[in-house]
Order: C-alpha cells, then structure tokens, then sequence
C-alpha cells in the first residue's frame, strides 16, 4: 500500500488490468497500450506538450479555460439524467437506497455526495451509500488491483441485500473499470435500477446499464488525468442526481432545505433563516415554533404558515410523505 499522488487518479480510471500484466511481457502492454489510446479521456494533446515551460498565469487561464467548457457537455445528457433521476426518486420513495460505486477519483466523488445527504437533506446515513473499490481506506491511500475485480464491486454490493427498490451508479471516466461495471452487472442481476456514467462515448459501462450517461469533456489537461475535467463533470452530475432526487422527494420547500440537520451552531443559525425566509415571521415566533418542533425546520413552517400545532403539523407531514406544499395545501382544506 503506498501513499497516492495526484496522478494516481489517472491509473484509478483507466487502468483495468496494469497490475496484472505486469509479469506478461509487451505483448500484454501494447494490447492495454491499443486499448486505452482509444479513449478520449487518454488522448494526448501535443499544443499542450510545452505546457510546462509557460508561465503560471498562463496556464490557469489554459486550465480554467479547459474547465469551462465541461457544463456545455453536462447540458448534452440532461435528458438522459432528468430521465435517471425520475426513476430513482420513485424508487427511493418506495423505501429504496442510492448507492455510488466507483474505483480512485470516482469512488470518492461518490463517497464525497453520499455523505453530504444526511445533514443536507436529514437522509438516513444507510439511504445513500458510497463504495470505492478497496474499501475506506482506499479514501486517502492507492489499494493496489481492487479497481481489477468486477468480484470485489459484487461482494460489496452483496452486503447490503440489495432490492428491486435500490439504485446502484457506477461510476467511471473511462467507462471500462472493472469494479464500476461489475457493481452494474450485479446490481442489474437482483433487479436494482442502474446507471452508468462515465466521460467516453460508447463505453462498457454505460452498456452494461439500463441508463447510460456520458459525458464526453474531451482529452485532459495532463494526459490521462481523469481527475480534473472528467471528475469535475462527474461531481455535476451527482450533485444533479441527489439534490434532484431529494426535490422530488420532498426534503425542500422551493430552494429552501427545509430538512436540514442542525448539528451545529451554524445550521442551527441557519435553520431560523429558513423558517424565516418561508415564513417571514419574527425571531420570537420562529423560536417558539422551533421549541414546539423539537428543531424540525419543516414543522417548524407548518406551524406558522398553517397556524395549527405542532401534533397536527407533524400529522400533516406523515399524511403527506414529508412534502411541505401537500401539507400546507391540505392545512387550508
């Protein structure tokens, strides 16, 4: 186990085999050579071969520049992801997960949404899940062959029992890591709902999916370096995938996070802004309807704007599985 560079990422994406190889000899080489020279996100961009000799403000503008161009490739696929994310949130609103699976750059984008759900949207840690391939600790440390193994993606996925109701994305630049199309083919086996992204047209994984999504950014800045434009892309569409979801699901009032966990002093602080955005009530109101609410931000509104008690608006939540508006609306009925 060796400590990981900035460009351990590159091999995390692309490299399904290296590991592997390494006692067959050229032949062996030249064939995963062949393989990964198809890819668009390993192209070589020989403008860029002197890079190194430019000034530094030079080349975050040629960075920047690079990067600004990643939200026009997102947009290409929106319909594919609007169509990803109606099927999730009817899935998840039967009780279902969301589950990330991805190897280096990919599993830790996944890891990194997974666990910003539950104090964004008060989710239950089990109810969106990131894997990576090697485990935690494969987190901040290169896990040496674990992206090799479709085996690895199917034991991890097998100890959570997947259902028909979960939702397991592999993610992958490349589209050909073998533990993001393993977790696929798995998930796909027991009846769970997949996607596959990735940043190369046509790849195995998207294949392997029910929806595909790939978003093509191009070739990188560093050859092969999967971590900056295909991983920016990556981060766009999770965000998309869990803040869509959770709208659908009802944990926002318009684009207010009405089920935000205050754990701390500063959602604590702002929980009263939000109550006080929805509901335009004074700091002395907000706090008594805070108090009744045990902290519930949601309740909290209900409340006010429904001007009912704090057991009758927690009555209303559950007749309306957690959607504020179909609250309020039945509280004026």
């Amino acid at each position: 186990m060796t400590s990981r560079t900035d460009d351990d990422t590159a091999a995390d994406e692309t490299s399904s085999g290296a590991a592997s190889t390494a006692h067959r000899g050229p032949a062996a080489y030249r064939d995963l050579r062949a393989e990964l020279a198809a890819l668009t996100t390993e192209a070589f961009r020989p403008e860029l071969s002197e890079i190194d000799r430019l000034p530094t403000l030079e080349i975050a503008k040629i960075m920047n520049g690079e990067d600004a161009t990643v939200p026009s490739a997102v947009a290409a696929q929106l319909p594919r992801i609007a169509a990803a994310i109606d099927d999730i949130a009817a899935r998840m609103s039967r009780g279902g997960r969301l589950v990330y699976a991805g190897a280096g750059t990919a599993g830790r984008l996944g890891i990194l949404d997974a666990s910003e759900c539950p104090p964004t949207f008060n989710t239950d840690p089990a109810q969106v899940v990131g894997l990576i391939a090697g485990g935690p600790s494969a987190v901040v440390t290169s896990i040496e062959g674990a992206e090799d193994s479709r085996e690895l993606a199917a034991a991890d996925l097998d100890g959570l029992g997947l259902t028909a109701d979960d939702v397991v994305v592999g993610i992958s630049a490349s589209g050909r890591t073998p533990y993001a199309i393993g977790a696929v083919e798995y998930a796909r086996a027991r009846g769970a709902l997949t996607i596959g992204l990735s940043c190369n047209a046509d790849s195995a994984l998207a294949a392997a999916a029910y929806h595909g999504i790939e978003i093509v950014v191009g070739p990188e800045l560093l050859t092969g370096s999967t971590r900056l434009k295909a991983g920016t892309a990556q981060k766009l569409v999770l965000n998309m995938l869990s803040t869509i979801t959770m709208i659908r699901l009802g944990k926002t009032y318009g684009n207010l996070m009405v089920d935000v966990r205050a754990s701390n002093e500063k959602l604590r602080a702002r929980s009263r802004h939000i109550v006080a955005l929805a509901t335009g009530a004074s700091d002395d109101q907000i706090e008594a309807a805070l108090s009744a609410a045990d902290g519930e931000v949601k309740t909290a509104i209900l409340i006010l704007l429904a001007d009912v008690d704090a057991p009758t608006a927690t009555r209303l939540l559950t007749n309306a599985e957690g959607h504020l508006r179909t609250a309020i609306n039945a509280a004026k009925t």
